[in-house]
């Protein structure tokens, strides 16, 4: 974690098995609103598109789906979502006050998007406070450990409220899973009351800064060491893992003092810098040519120069294989979403060809943000697709360095 000269900004780097996948900042004149939670009041309602405009107090309204609108929601209008449709004309109208969260970020002109279906992240729990239902990460799968926190939530939350595991809860003592998920529901209890006592537009909840989220969701035990240039962010951070109650965390956030600054030390400017040029090098001599697009990204894969094998056969399959692993870093690194078209180099061999698509499929399973390989095209193109979550390393890159 690094701090800007001038303190204004925040960078945060993750590194895994000594590769840069994840790049984030906190940029002061771009605050994200995903997790806000506000008391909104309905601007405009469109039955023919089954949406709403909520203001919120931002910029721009929330566009808010009828997907995105809750049962509970329906049921505080007087309608069962059992026995009939949930639509957006039976549900609001204009001047309603309702309780709306960012799910995700206005992208160029599009507005951001809102729920009313709320969620509250914790340590070892995802809280939904208006949903009956119970999910685990699916970085946990359905293994016996996967169950088992299935009974653990089933046990712990009411009938209209809702929980999903998150991957730290894997090696949780039930103790922490209960003290968790109480302190979630207070959370809630807080913001409903806010709710009562405010009039709309109001923000009634933020979620927790840029540093502290990722110390909560991401310093897992299988993380090496937490590298910080400044003290107070120590300090900080130290009294956040004392709070969560995990205090051996502690001793594996360090403080940076050389003279350098500290992305330089570990060569993650550069690497940075690298990750968001056009042409991506490969190990092998290879290369990606990578054109990102309002529709949709297109990636080329490219042999280049690569001698090191005796046939054109061996070095094709090698750079095939090479680029499997390394897009779905390309992708994590610049979060690049929605539809992702690649074109590898040519294979006559399908065993090959299997070869390759099964090392991008484990791949993109490392991801945290849902990213699947959909198949390929009749043209030979490989199709992925991964859900959007705001907007591309490219532009926050292009702000960050400004700022």
């Amino acid at each position: 974690m690094e701090r800007s000269p001038t303190g204004v900004r925040r960078r945060v780097a993750i590194v895994e098995d000594g590769e840069l996948i994840e790049v984030h900042f906190d940029i002061p004149s771009r605050r994200p609103l995903v997790g806000n939670i506000y008391l909104g009041r309905v601007e405009t309602v469109l039955p023919g598109m089954g949406a709403a405009f909520v203001d919120v107090g931002e910029k721009k309204a929330l566009f808010l789906s009828e997907h995105e609108m809750s049962d509970a929601l329906a049921r505080a209008r007087g309608l069962d979502p059992r026995k009939e449709p949930v639509l957006v004309q039976k549900v609001l109208r204009p001047g309603d006050a309702i309780t709306v969260q960012v799910r995700r970020e206005g992208i160029g002109r599009k507005n951001p998007q809102g729920t009313t279906k709320i969620s509250l992240p914790g340590r070892y729990w995802v809280y939904l406070p208006t949903e009956d239902r119970i999910g685990v990460s699916r970085r946990l799968g359905e293994a016996e450990d996967a169950r088992r926190l299935r009974r653990v939530a089933q046990q712990l939350k009411g009938e209209t409220e809702g929980l999903i595991a998150r991957t730290a809860a894997l090696q949780a003592a039930e103790e922490d899973l209960a003290r968790d998920f109480q302190l979630l529901r207070e959370l809630w209890k807080e913001i409903t009351a806010a709710a009562e006592r405010a009039s709309p537009p109001q923000l009634l909840h933020k979620p927790l800064d840029l540093v502290l989220a990722l110390i909560r969701d991401r310093f897992l035990d299988t993380v090496g060491s937490v590298i910080v240039d400044d003290q107070d962010q120590i300090e900080a951070i130290r009294a956040f893992l004392d709070q969560l109650r995990l205090h051996p965390l502690k001793r594996r956030v360090r403080l940076y003092r050389g003279q350098v600054p500290l992305l330089v030390r570990y060569d993650i400017e550069r690497r940075l810098r690298e990750g968001v040029q056009r042409k991506v090098p490969l190990r092998g001599g290879g290369f990606l040519v990578i054109d990102e697009t309002e529709a949709l990204t297109a990636i080329d894969v490219n042999t280049g120069s690569d001698v090191r094998h005796r046939t054109q056969g061996s070095a094709i399959l090698n750079t095939n294989l090479e680029a499997a692993k390394e897009i779905p870093r390309i992708l994590r690194l610049r979060k690049i979403s929605g539809i992702i078209i690649v074109d590898f180099v040519d294979m006559e061999d399908e065993g090959n060809l299997q070869t390759v698509l099964g090392l991008l499929a484990r791949e993109l399973k490392k991801d945290r943000v849902p990213a699947d390989l959909i198949g390929v095209t009749k043209l030979g193109l490989v199709e992925i697709t991964r859900r959007r979550e705001g907007e591309s390393l490219a532009t926050t890159f292009d702000e960050a360095t400004e700022s």
